[in-house]
């Protein structure tokens, strides 16, 4: 079945049509990458409707199931013919704005539009072979850098010089861009989940790398602290907390486990170790063509894990104003088996 065909199968008997405007759920559906055009869903035909710049490459690389066509000058006439009388049109609110829904209405004043939520975000949840295929790949893209950086990294090197560097090494590697801004912070801002790299040297202590590459649309996403010269006992103990929570979670992953059931083996273990409150966000989420997608890992999840899903595994301890560590890995759950796919060793790194 393609997908297309278990988008059909969901859409609500009350909309006639559907409005693709996210650009990657247009990629997920019809397998070409573009920024500047729709796609059109009725119950008798599909369309990408793109204009002349991507003409040429959407009909050798868009799915058979879907026509290409291109936009003409009358647009409101056009697409009035390719509803075919179409009246109700399902559009993306989790992501067109108000300004572009208005103009839509404003084109087509004949049509009645309705939300229809994150639809295809539903179906992007269980990832297909291929897809993991994707990540897996960035995912090593990801490590090969990482194994380089380690031999970049001095003293003398800033936050933001490492960050690039390891940005330049993935897309040298293959990658087609980041998955995100990369992070990379040292001493005090290694406390910082999510902190922003700096033209200042590396300080002595706790040194975060947060980053991923994104290969064919998919995203890796991986976290390694290390430590800039020496650590000392408590840094020693903080780090190996976070470790032993990351491995209990680790062994807990399941089908049919919820994210709930696994953040609470790693928040207990470091609640326990007498860091409670140190550990502020949840313990993993999803990833795939978006850095953070369904499902989540955390303590208000629900959400059975199953075949399809893949997720991040990052627990950590964050000391306001002295240091932090994180460790993250990815999860898949295949067929008959829940696999860590990181590949990057986990002792304590000192440099």
């Amino acid at each position: 079945m393609t997908r297309l065909d278990k988008l059909k199968n969901i859409l609500p008997e009350s909309v006639d049509a559907l409005l693709v405007t996210n650009m990657k759920n247009q990629r997920y559906l019809t397998g070409f990458d573009f920024q500047d055009g729709l796609v059109l869903i009725t119950r008798k035909a599909s369309y990408l409707i793109t204009d002349f710049r991507y003409i040429e490459a959407a009909k050798k690389e868009t799915r058979p199931e879907f026509r290409v066509v291109v936009f003409e000058e009358d647009r409101a006439a056009f697409l009035m013919s390719l509803l075919d009388g179409a009246a109700v049109i399902g559009y993306e609110d989790a992501s067109i704005t108000v300004e572009e829904l208005h103009q839509y209405e404003t084109l087509l004043p004949e049509c009645c539009f309705k939300g229809v939520g994150r639809l295809i975000e539903s179906l992007r949840v269980i990832k297909e072979p291929e897809e993991i295929a994707s990540i897996i790949k960035a995912q090593r893209i990801a490590e090969q850098a990482f194994d380089h950086i380690l031999t970049y990294i001095t003293p003398e090197r800033t936050e933001k010089e490492v960050a690039l560097e390891l940005e330049f090494t993935m897309r040298r590697l293959g990658a087609t861009a980041t998955s995100f801004d990369t992070i990379a912070v040292s001493g005090k801002k290694s406390a910082m989940p999510h902190g922003v790299p700096g033209d200042v040297r590396l300080s002595k202590g706790f040194f975060t790398l947060d980053f991923g590459a994104l290969v064919d649309g998919y995203c890796s996403d991986m976290t390694r602290t290390v430590v800039i010269g020496k650590a000392d006992a408590e840094m020693k103990r903080v780090y190996h907390t976070v470790l032993a929570a990351q491995n209990a979670a680790l062994e807990a992953f399941d089908f049919g486990k919820t994210g709930y059931e696994i953040d609470k083996i790693a928040r207990d273990l470091i609640n326990r170790a007498g860091y409670a409150g140190c550990f502020g966000h949840g313990l993993g989420h999803g990833v795939g063509m978006d850095i953070h997608e369904a499902p989540r890992v955390r303590w208000d999840c629900d959400t059975p894990l199953v075949q399809g899903h893949v997720v991040t595994c990052e627990p950590g301890i964050y000391l306001e104003g002295k240091y932090g560590v994180r460790i993250e890995d990815m999860v898949v759950f295949r067929e008959n088996t829940v696999e860590n796919i990181t590949k990057c060793p986990k002792n304590l790194i000192e440099l």
